[in-house]
């Protein structure tokens, strides 16, 4: 343990513990917001601009929380040229269970078998959307045990928010305006703690200043629709505006003198409040956090992994001399409530073949990627879903949807036995010989009109004073 070590013994720890590769998947097919929303029967601009969101991708039956991580898993390991046997710990992040005790990452041990690495370390981490965050740090602390205290502030409280009790259903009980406080009030918690701790260490170095939004080069967040994204950047001007004794001679806060006496608790849901401080923040918010969401706008929520296809979008869109040496802030928050902020500090070597010309070279297509996904009809998405929710939970199933609309090298679920037991194959990629496939059962077309999920699950409200007010599609925070 690091207290039980010499003073000395702090040299000997691994520096600059940190990531050095990132890989994103999601679905190769997705359904438009706005002929959802006609589909839907919902007021035009109700997700494309109420949400900020452009286009949902989806899974059909032939894709589970395991197949996605298989799939994640061996394209990290390709696309970056990394071998099975020098992996010692792998740790999910994740949200979401389809079996009580066997977890997900003895599931993905099955792309290890052949190189015979058994000794991995590690296990699922699952609360929410902040499970991936949780998996991250004892994956950093695994390596380096000082823990780093210091560079985080973590809020965590029982709050029923949102949540899923019904082991035998996909979708979630939501408290729509309970969830949108306790983000926010989460964030404002986390600010605060994380500003105190650097404060804290600069008064160590000598340099007797407050930390404000300004001394981010970016700030990302968890995002379960992009216009909270927006709010949330607003709530933490209004914290520095707030905390600055001398706030009255900073022109970033000209025109928000009325607000000097507001408490950040009767402020959640302030109107005012939130479009004086938006409109304050709009420029820092086009600097340091649109780039962020690229994934969110084009993909929807991604629960855990949400925050990181934040920073996968900020990694895909500069380039390594733009963001070396640079903070990036990071909100990550799951429901019920766990949530950090912390930072990232990006290595100044920006020269060809680094560490970070790497990461960012392995995103460089992620643009394309999102543009090479097929588009489905709001009725054929509202099929799939009304699938999964029929079939989710059976035994001796196998999946109806076709395979051929699936990435190359993607993992799919093959049948589910009588036991319950899942079967696993990969779409082939160009480089794989051909193999023997796998007869498909295909689906008839349902002649009734089913409800698409946007519209059955439970939405955040909106009111009369607040028609954007927007409601977190088909995902959590």
């Amino acid at each position: 343990m690091p207290g039980s070590l010499p003073l000395n013994a702090e040299a000997c720890w691994p520096k600059d513990v940190g990531i050095v590769a990132l890989e994103i998947y999601f679905p190769s097919q997705y359904v438009d917001q706005a002929e959802l929303e006609k589909y839907d029967g919902v007021d035009t601009g109700k997700y494309t601009i109420g949400l900020g969101q452009a286009k949902m991708g989806f899974c059909t039956d032939r894709e589970d929380i395991n197949s996605l991580c298989m799939t994640v898993v061996q394209n990290l390991m390709e696309r970056n040229n990394l071998s099975y046997d020098c992996i010692g710990r792998l740790e999910v992040g994740t949200e979401t269970i389809i079996d009580k005790s066997k977890s997900v990452k003895t599931n993905l041990m099955q792309l290890f078998e052949e190189s015979g690495n058994t000794d991995i370390e590690g296990i699922d981490t699952t609360n929410a959307c902040y499970g991936g965050t949780a998996a991250v740090f004892n994956a950093v602390n695994w390596i380096e045990s000082s823990s780093w205290d210091g560079l985080r502030g973590t809020h965590m409280q029982h709050a029923y928010d949102f949540y899923k009790p019904d082991m035998l259903s996909e979708y979630p009980i939501v408290d729509g305006k309970l969830s949108i406080q306790c983000y926010l009030s989460a964030l404002d918690r986390c600010y605060s703690v994380y500003r105190k701790k650097i404060r804290a260490q600069w008064q160590k170095e000598g340099n007797d200043k407050d930390f404000t939004l300004n001394d981010f080069g970016f700030m990302i967040f968890h995002s379960p629709y992009c216009k909270l994204v927006q709010k949330s950047l607003a709530r933490m001007l209004l914290n520095d505006f707030l905390n600055d004794q001398n706030r009255d001679k900073n022109n970033i806060y000209s025109g928000l003198e009325a607000f000097g006496d507001v408490k950040l608790e009767d402020t959640y849901f302030d109107r005012d409040v939130e479009k004086a401080f938006m409109k304050a923040s709009s420029e820092l918010f086009n600097q340091k956090t649109k780039a962020s969401l690229l994934v969110s706008n084009q993909n929807g929520n991604m629960y855990t992994s949400s925050v990181y296809g934040s920073l996968a979008s900020v990694l895909a869109q500069y380039s390594p001399q733009q963001l070396a040496g640079k903070r990036i802030g990071v909100f990550s928050y799951g429901s019920g409530l766990a949530a950090t902020l912390y930072s990232l500090k990006v290595t100044q070597d920006a020269t060809p073949g680094s560490a970070l010309d790497k990461i960012m070279a392995s995103l460089c297509d992620l643009k394309s990627r999102l543009d090479s996904r097929v588009s489905v009809a709001p009725d054929v998405f509202a099929e799939g879903m009304k699938l999964r929710e029929d079939t989710h939970h059976l035994a001796n199933y196998i999946p109806q949807c076709s395979i051929d609309s699936l990435f190359e090298g993607t993992w799919y679920l093959v049948r589910v036995d009588e036991k319950h037991r899942r079967t696993y194959a990969r779409r082939p990629t160009p480089s794989d010989s051909l193999r023997e496939g796998v007869a498909l059962v295909h689906s008839s077309t349902a002649a009734e009109h089913i409800p698409s999920p946007a519209k059955k699950v439970p939405r955040l409200p909106a009111t009369a004073t607040e028609p954007e007010a927007a409601v977190i599609s088909n995902g959590e925070h």
